[in-house]
């Protein structure tokens, strides 16, 4: 589980911390409709929940009103995917049927998958305080921490909300203003001049 790095993990099952999942719960009014990438040990108990082998969240239906996502984050080798399927998901799940989704990732910035599906994509970001954030393993808070900041991401419309939910937590940072602009490509366009660029 490491950010922006070509790594293979076989273990599904690194839990998220049970007061993000109380945060994320409250925050969607207490409800979690679908969680794409569960696992046996999940304490999220999410109203419809995707899981391996008997369940590929990335091929199953995303129209859910509210979804929390812990993707894997290194490469699935059995199925060529990686952590930017889940990303592309995520913005797909906003952008098709309005739904609210939160997704805890790794921070990693200077990679595809945050220049193609957060940034311009997302509305809001918290960088998590926690400098070393332990995840469960099998379902217990036994497991060291990771070894790489990690943030929760928001595709949604409710910022204000948001902030008031997670700044316990992290800086939250509102970059509702990069949607539909093209960032970072140099000489392609000039400053401040928007374009809406679709998820292919």
């Amino acid at each position: 589980m490491t950010a922006g790095r070509n790594i293979i993990s076989g273990n599904r099952d690194w839990g998220t911390p049970s007061k993000y999942v109380e945060a994320i719960r409250g925050f969607f009014g207490g409800v979690i409709s679908l969680d794409p990438c569960s696992n046996h040990f999940s304490i999220v108990h999410a109203r419809v929940e995707y899981m391996l082998p008997e369940k590929d969240g990335l091929r199953e239906g995303w129209n859910f009103p509210t979804i929390y996502v812990n993707p894997p984050y290194g490469i699935d080798p059995e199925r060529g995917t990686t952590i930017k399927d889940w990303l592309y998901k995520c913005a797909e799940a906003k952008k098709l049927f309005g739904s609210e989704v939160i997704a805890l990732v790794p921070v990693a910035t200077n990679t595809t998958h945050w220049k193609d599906y957060v940034f311009g994509k997302a509305a809001a970001i918290c960088f998590l305080y926690d400098t070393r954030l332990r995840f469960l393993v099998c379902g217990k808070e036994e497991g060291k921490g990771a070894p790489m900041s990690c943030a929760l991401i928001y595709w949604g419309g409710e910022v204000d909300r948001f902030y008031e939910y997670f700044l316990e937590f992290g800086a939250v940072v509102d970059i509702r203003k990069l949607v539909g602009m093209e960032i970072g490509r140099s000489g392609r366009r000039h400053r401040g001049q928007r374009k809406l660029i679709d998820i292919p």
